[in-house]
């Protein structure tokens, strides 16, 4: 039998860690490592268990100075086709934190960047809404939002759900079968060999608009399983030649142009 040696945490604490980034002073992660590291101070006392138990009130230092509630802000990006969604990246590319920058320092001149961090994930090949903010309790409440839906007997399912509707340009012309499929769902090869297939489907997948070679699909999904759309496409045997998202929740690209940055007044 297994034991668990961690100390229980006091009523109504959470982890060091978590408080520092509810704080909107860093991601939870960042706050894990600078605990381990040594650099906080919870209480006048050095710790490095990111699990130590900490209320939302008490003093808590980084490298000696305390980390207090930030003014939480929030914002919407069009995200460019080739950009990364990481803080930083190994080969070199341009990052939407790069771009975050940029074009804050452009709308704000001479104030500081704020602790801030994307909202979920968009792939370097995809475009479209991307949301940042400090407030980690709004991200993640945002990415894990609930709905209810009748089961077969007539029950009522919870689901975690979080809508994000995108544009699909694909090559070709996918019949109204093929769209009812990614709607039904079906079992997606692995990306990786020997991992297991994975079930997707689409909440709604419909013909937006259509050329001779190519057309606009609008898919709407509610899972992020990784690169679902593409996958989904290629299994039929389309190749997807632009992603764009245009609705996350009920936040949406508007007239954004690509690498633009916007400041939304209001959150959920």
């Amino acid at each position: 039998m297994a034991f668990n040696n961690r100390k229980p945490q006091k009523q109504g604490a959470h982890g060091v860690a978590r408080v520092i980034s509810k704080r909107g002073y860093c991601s939870r992660s960042q706050a894990e490592k600078l605990v381990r590291e040594g650099h906080v101070i919870l209480r006048g006392k050095p710790v490095r268990d990111p699990e130590s138990p900490a209320y939302e009130n008490d003093e808590i230092l980084v490298d000696g100075t305390p980390v207090t509630t930030s003014e939480f802000v929030y914002f919407a990006m069009n995200k460019p086709r080739g950009i990364v969604t990481t803080a930083s990246d190994e080969k070199g590319r341009k990052t939407v934190m790069d771009l975050f920058r940029e074009e804050y320092a452009k709308m704000f001149p001479g104030k500081p960047v704020p602790h801030i961090a994307p909202v979920g994930r968009l792939d370097a090949a995809s475009e479209g809404l991307l949301l940042f903010t400090n407030d980690t309790q709004w991200a993640d409440t945002l990415l894990n939002q609930t709905r209810c839906h009748s089961g077969a007997a007539g029950d009522r399912i919870h689901k975690q759900s979080h809508l994000k509707i995108y544009r699909v340009q694909v090559k070709g012309h996918p019949t109204a079968d093929d769209l009812a499929k990614m709607e039904s769902g079906f079992s997606v090869p692995p990306r990786i060999f020997g991992e297991s297939e994975e079930f997707m489907h689409a909440e709604r997948a419909i013909l937006h608009s259509e050329g001779e070679k190519n057309c606009w699909l609008e898919i709407t999904l509610s899972e992020g399983k990784n690169r679902e759309i593409r996958r989904m496409l290629a299994h039929l045997g389309y190749e997807v030649m632009r992603l764009v998202r245009i609705q996350f929740d009920k936040y949406t690209l508007g007239n954004l142009k690509p690498g633009e940055l916007r400041a939304m007044s209001h959150k959920l």
